[in-house]
């Protein structure tokens, strides 16, 4: 009897200021559900995976969906060994969230593994009449940092929600070297993530 085929691993995480969407995209890519009173904080990491066929070969997608609150900040630092790509979540209608990117580009230079794939995401475009960041903005700092993608997504209409994880995901598997989980972290200046500003108030809180 054939030994059957062990999937190949993929890791990716997704990072950004609390109250971003992080979880509820996550839960929308996996699980194709919205939660809208959904309101829990992220403690630390939590973990889902999918498992896929691309090109008949099996895949193991496993997604770390960190902590954006600074006081778990310390808890959440070793998950970034071993990531093969990072989704960056900000909230396009709190300026603040993305006032705050900048500072998760410099984490996750500090962090990950050195030519990490990155994509920056704008969430909750459903809240069009609060928009606080234009597009071009989105646009223009994804660039800046050396993010492979730039897209807004919802996770609430579906407006492009897997769009990012797919993006990722097929960029890390034609990407050389992207797959290499022995790459040296590539930056080693300290980052103060105390810095960022922290959204207040309701919404999700992931």
């Amino acid at each position: 009897m054939a030994t059957p085929e062990r999937p190949t691993v993929i890791k990716v995480l997704l990072i950004g200021p609390s109250s971003s969407g992080k979880t509820s995209l996550l839960k929308r890519y996996v699980d194709d559900v919205f939660e809208p009173d959904d309101t829990t904080t992220t403690i630390g990491v939590d973990f889902r995976e999918k498992k896929m066929t691309i090109n008949k070969k099996l895949y193991r997608l496993l997604l770390h969906d960190t902590a954006g609150q600074e006081r778990f900040r310390t808890l959440t630092s070793s998950y970034y060994r071993g990531a093969h790509g990072i989704l960056l979540v900000y909230d396009i209608s709190n300026r603040d969230s993305f006032l705050s990117m900048p500072n998760w580009f410099a984490e996750a230079e500090r962090f990950a593994p050195e030519g990490v794939l990155k994509i920056l995401v704008g969430n909750k475009t459903d809240r069009t009449a609060q928009r606080a960041v234009k597009a071009s903005e989105g646009e223009e700092l994804a660039n800046k940092y050396g993010a492979i993608h730039f897209t807004e997504t919802s996770a609430k209409t579906r407006d492009h929600a897997k769009e990012p994880f797919q993006k990722l995901v097929d960029a890390i598997i034609n990407t050389p070297g992207a797959m290499d989980v022995n790459r040296p972290v590539a930056g080693s200046a300290a980052v103060d993530i105390s810095a960022q500003p922290q959204t207040q108030g309701g919404g999700c809180a992931c």
